[in-house]
């Protein structure tokens, strides 16, 4: 089986599309002893028959199999491009994967990806990634992705009468999950949080940080901190950039001086609202709708379900998709993971909903690339 090292990992580098990337890949194969010089033309012919794209910012270029007698031995290069590279029909491409296979190693490799192709967060994790220990973590599925919130987290109508004591409840709360130690507690009392307005609060630390995780008190009474209402505490423990999208909520809240949502709202309410996805309301009434049978030999397994998730991300509209055959509830067709839980088999009806200023091209071009296979013939 191949495994990934260190070793293999070629950090910091910059294509302007996917031929390029692919002529550098091949470069470094020859360079280890792995192919002979003439096969990168086994690998763009291959990309030509088929795009080598997985979706979650991961490409895997490999050579036909006309091409296998050009491979001396089995290996593989990986080139890490913070900065992206488009590899064709507005997929973008942070980690590219290349392959010398003697066989069919290329499905052990989209084995061990099966995980982190289905993961929410892959993708802005490889774009942040800044050393190769942080890359093999994110490929082998052992790296954190997303923030960790749940409802042992959220306290409300805790009895407090002021800030410092939210502080060290919200801190204990991260603590007893195990998430932070007694330095990031320490940390977070000594602190003097950060005022977001109507009763909303804000402390965070990176210190002693063993997960990143988030966690919301509430007083059972509003108290005061510089003649300023205190109706929640929000703290944030952080050791990489997996809460990026509560933080885009939050922002977005105070934007839009909506902060009694967290300061006002249920554990579930509040669990909803910091959700990774939280897209899977039902669409108005007025949204459009089109139906497309899938032709996939095997359904939506990974690769097909990333290419459609690729192609619905294209768009500003939400999507959303139900399995008539299963009668599903819809979901959010730009999220893998809840694609691929669809269970999508050969011949299954998939109904999208759109809605909004391109929903009509949308479904247009969703039913284009399943007509034409997902990136599969």
């Amino acid at each position: 089986m191949l495994q990934l090292n260190k070793t293999d990992i070629s950090l910091q580098r910059q294509s302007d599309n996917a031929q390029s990337a692919i002529h550098s890949l091949a470069a470094d194969l020859s360079s280890k002893k792995y192919v002979d010089e003439k096969y990168v033309n086994g690998m763009l012919a291959r990309e030509k028959q088929n795009t080598t794209y997985l979706g979650n910012g991961i490409a895997i270029p490999h050579g036909t199999t006309d091409t296998r007698d050009l491979v001396k031995q089995t290996g593989l290069v990986v080139h890490h491009y913070p900065n992206g590279v488009d590899w064709g029909e507005g997929n973008i491409a942070y980690l590219a994967i290349g392959i010398a296979a003697k066989s069919d190693e290329h499905l052990e490799i989209l084995k061990q990806l099966t995980k982190v192709l289905s993961q929410d967060g892959t993708q802005d994790a490889l774009k942040n990634a800044a050393t190769a220990d942080e890359i093999i973590a994110i490929v082998s599925g052992n790296a954190q992705i997303n923030c960790e919130l749940n409802e042992s987290l959220i306290l409300t109508d805790f009895p407090a009468t002021d800030l410092l004591q939210l502080s060290a409840v919200g801190a204990g709360l991260l603590k007893n999950a195990e998430f932070v130690d007694n330095q990031f507690v320490a940390e977070v009392i000594s602190k003097t949080p950060t005022n977001l307005g109507n009763g909303l609060w804000l402390v965070n630390s990176g210190l002693g940080v063993n997960r990143t995780a988030l966690s919301i008190v509430t007083p059972s009474h509003e108290a005061s901190f510089d003649n300023k209402p205190v109706s929640a505490l929000i703290t944030i423990a952080a050791n990489n950039f997996s809460h990026k999208n509560q933080l885009e909520v939050l922002t977005k809240l105070i934007s839009e001086q909506q902060q009694h949502k967290i300061t006002s709202g249920s554990k579930q309410e509040i669990l909803n609202l910091f959700a990774q996805e939280n897209t899977d309301s039902t669409i108005a009434e007025d949204g459009l709708s089109a139906t497309y049978k899938i032709k996939n030999a095997h359904g939506l397994h990974a690769r097909p379900g990333a290419m459609l998730v690729a192609e619905a991300k294209k768009f500003e509209s939400s999507i959303q998709v139900e399995n008539l055959d299963i009668s599903s509830k819809p979901v959010n067709a730009k999220s893998l993971m809840k694609v691929i839980a669809l269970g999508v088999k050969h011949g299954h009806s998939l109904k999208f909903t759109a809605q909004g200023n391109d929903a009509t091209q949308a479904l247009e071009s969703i039913g284009v690339a399943i007509e034409s296979g997902l990136g599969e013939k």
